[in-house]
């Protein structure tokens, strides 16, 4: 009897196939091997892929030469690309799988892999290099619970249907191959005097030239003082409210003299109220999550990390089937699924803390879905909600059921009405002088009574301008007469823009580096976004892992490293468009219409193609030895040699007082590789300057691979050796930092 192959992205998901399909099932393992590697049942055989198993060759692959890194064989365009199997425990999954594609009494393949564009080019890989041509069924799965999965089984699409999406899929991926490989390589090549490897890339880069730019902003702002007068007014009856002196409604004061004045001319004064506005203010329910505005609020909230929050995500859809798909960039519901909400909210409500949330949506008697339902915004994935399945929360971990709290409170506020808030705008006049009040009280809490004390009300207490802030005022009335009271200056200074973190980075990803804060005009930028919700996490993880950025608590912070390379493209490139976040979203959008099959392939491939081609000519050109050199030197000058004086100079290895061969200096040198980390031009030169560093460094490895910080010294031997140490006692030996210094756990 001829059977069925389905092959699932990852073994979890091939056992949970197995409850819904005709079993019984046998677990099946490759000879020698304990591990399972496929299911066996009567009808069906399950196996899956770890991940990726293929990718796309090495340049070796294509010709030998291409070990060595040389400006003359770029760039390196493969026609048609290659592919392997990704690492050896790959290989092991691959070899399974290719044997049972090959299987004679096999007759059709299901592809079970994630509905999504990177699942599409896991099946497409497997299947293209086993040399697969077995007919190819869909399983479209946006949920993991068995009704679902039935459902799901029961609607299989001809592969073909995804025919768009996954051409999208491998010119996502080649695109990233041709400009990255090519782009690294020619900066590689034109930089390693000063850094051991210079990894760019069609997304990588533009997000690195956000994060520096801003902190070029901070390092360039010079802040300016001003002050605030703040006075406490109270009527005959001592009916009291504070007040903030506004010239126009501007509430800065350019100078102590001019505070001062104000705050003489009102202490003790009579003053009338001479404005007052009431009004009421509706604010309707925030919108369904997609993975980025999960992640940004899980970072807001909880510190996670963008990865953090996808891989906790991933176990509410994969483990606990209390989620759907997480891997999407919807946040609306198709029409299909008005009829479960109310059944979906009932499962929700089986846990305590959210029953009077879920039994006001399960008593209506009409839902209001006109801004959470729309079936032209769901491509492929609806938004993040709860299952219509039983949540065992008491499986879940610690991570895992803050995120699913995130998103069963935010689904369930949707359907709740507007919060209604009192605002009350009051203009005080003592003397001449403007005071300007404003309390906002909540008087009907509509969606945020579903989060109790997880509101996010606003913390005005540093606001400037006193804007609706939370406060409760007392019944007041224009023209009523008050007194002064307390009336007091304070001296202010102006802040840099703030450092991003992953919640705001994330923001202008989605966007493309444009900051836009409403929720209906993000969503019309979408398919322009730097990456996509599925990878804008790792993202951020290859610029800490090449050691462009580093994580300080929340914040994201660029290395020197970081800020050098975008220098360096943006000074003597040119301003290279490898930078540009339009640019990286306008072939994001490209992609996107690739999918939806409005763009043929082979163009966007082209383009990508003469791209890498005129990177590689420009890095060629421009990054020359003495452009970069007087550059560095510009921007981050060597202290001369703490032993003769002379000049420092940097090569790949170290910074020394090497010159030429027939000018060896006088031996000094710090090496660049310290702990698994290449020291920067910032640390050399504070520590020849002042033989310590003030600030530690981060990224040095640990004996188990952690990362951790740490201060160095340099010291001199008795035999007049310099060399360069860690300060702390228990970094000396290499050994792994003390947990509350270990940087790889998250704040």
């Amino acid at each position: 009897m001829a059977k069925t192959l389905v092959i699932a992205e990852k073994p979890s998901v091939g056992q949970d196939l197995a409850r819904v399909l005709p079993g019984p099932f046998k677990e099946e393992s490759s000879p020698g091997d304990g591990t399972t590697r496929w299911l066996e049942g009567p009808e069906h055989v399950i196996s899956w892929a770890v991940g990726h198993l293929a990718g796309l060759a090495e340049p070796a692959a294509y010709n030998p030469r291409y070990k060595k890194w040389r400006m003359a064989d770029l760039p390196i365009i493969p026609n048609p690309p290659k592919l392997v199997v990704v690492d050896e425990r790959a290989g092991k999954q691959m070899s399974v799988l290719k044997a049972l594609l090959h299987r004679e009494d096999i007759d059709q393949v299901i592809n079970a892999c994630d509905a999504a564009r990177e699942g599409e080019l896991i099946f497409a890989y497997i299947y293209e290099l086993a040399g697969a041509t077995k007919p190819v069924q869909r399983l479209w799965l946006q949920s993991m619970t068995e009704l679902a999965m039935r459902q799901a089984i029961d609607h299989l699409r001809p592969g073909s249907d995804l025919a768009e999406l996954e051409a999208a899929a491998r010119s996502r991926s080649e695109a990233d191959w041709i400009v990255g490989m090519n782009a690294t390589r020619a900066a590689t090549i034109r930089l390693r005097k000063w850094f051991k490897k210079v990894p760019l890339g069609r997304v990588q880069t533009p997000t690195l030239a956000i994060l520096t730019r801003r902190e070029e902003e901070r390092r360039s702002f010079v802040p300016e003082k001003y002050w605030l007068v703040d006075a406490h007014f109270a009527t005959d009856d001592d009916r009291q409210y504070p007040g903030r002196y506004h010239i126009k409604t501007q509430p800065r004061i350019a100078s102590r003299e001019e505070a001062e004045a104000v705050v003489d001319a009102v202490r003790g004064q009579p003053g009338q109220i001479t404005k007052l506005e009431k009004s009421e203010k509706h604010e309707i329910p925030p919108l369904l999550y997609d993975l980025t505005s999960l992640q940004r609020d899980a970072n807001t909230r909880f510190g996670f990390t963008a990865r953090r929050t996808l891989a906790a995500a991933q176990r509410c859809y994969d483990e606990h089937k209390a989620l759907t798909y997480p891997r999407t960039n919807s946040r609306f519901l198709t029409s299909d699924m008005v009829s479960e909400i109310k059944s979906t909210a009932a499962r929700v409500g089986e846990q305590s803390e959210y029953a009077a949330a879920a039994q006001y949506v399960a008593s209506l008697e009409s839902l209001p879905i006109e801004r959470s339902v729309d079936d032209e915004k769901v491509r492929d994935h609806h938004a993040i909600i709860p299952t219509n399945a039983p949540h065992d929360l008491q499986h879940m971990n610690s991570d895992d059921r803050r995120v699913y709290d995130l998103v069963a409170r935010r689904f369930l506020a949707v359907f709740h009405p507007d919060s209604v808030s009192d605002n009350t705008r009051v203009v005080t006049t003592v003397a001449g002088h403007l005071f300007r009040t404003s309390g906002k009280v909540i008087r009907v809490p509509g969606w945020r009574s579903v989060y109790g004390e997880l509101a996010e009300v606003e913390d005005d207490s540093e606001a400037e301008t006193d804007e609706e802030r939370d406060q409760r005022l007392p019944s007041l009335e224009r023209g009523e007469a008050v007194s002064s009271r307390e009336v007091s200056s304070a001296e202010k200074e102006t802040k840099p823009p703030a450092l991003y973190t992953d919640a705001s980075l994330l923001r202008v990803m989605e966007t493309a580096g444009k900051l836009v804060d409403d929720d209906e005009l993000r969503e019309a930028m979408k398919d322009s976004g730097i990456g996509t919700p599925a990878t804008r996490a790792e993202i951020i993880e290859g610029l800490i892992k090449n050691d462009y950025v580093q994580r300080n608590r929340r914040a994201l912070v660029p290395t020197e490293k970081g800020m050098h390379i975008i220098r360096i493209l943006d000074e003597l490139a040119g301003g290279h468009v490898l930078t540009s976040a339009e640019m990286t979203g306008n072939w994001e959008q490209r992609l996107a219409r690739i999918e939806s099959g409005e763009e043929v392939r082979t163009a966007f491939m082209g383009d990508i193609t003469e791209f890498a081609k005129q990177t590689v000519d420009k890095l060629g050109a421009n990054l020359t030895n003495t452009a970069v050199s007087e550059l560095l030197e510009r921007l981050e000058p060597i202290p001369p040699c703490p032993d003769c004086g002379k000049e420092v100079n940097e090569n790949s290895k170290a910074y020394s007082c090497w010159r030429a061969p027939d000018d060896p200096g006088c031996g000094f040198s710090i090496w660049k590789d310290k702990a698994g980390k290449q020291l920067p031009r910032a640390v050399a030169r504070e520590l020849i300057e002042t033989g310590r560093t003030t600030e530690p460094v981060t990224g040095f490895k640990g004996r188990s691979g952690r990362t951790f910080p740490a201060h160095l010294k340099l010291l001199k031997d008795d035999s007049g050796k310099w060399r360069v140490e860690f300060d702390e006692p228990w970094a000396q030996d290499g050994g792994d930092p003390p947990p509350e210094r270990d940087t790889q756990k998250d704040s």
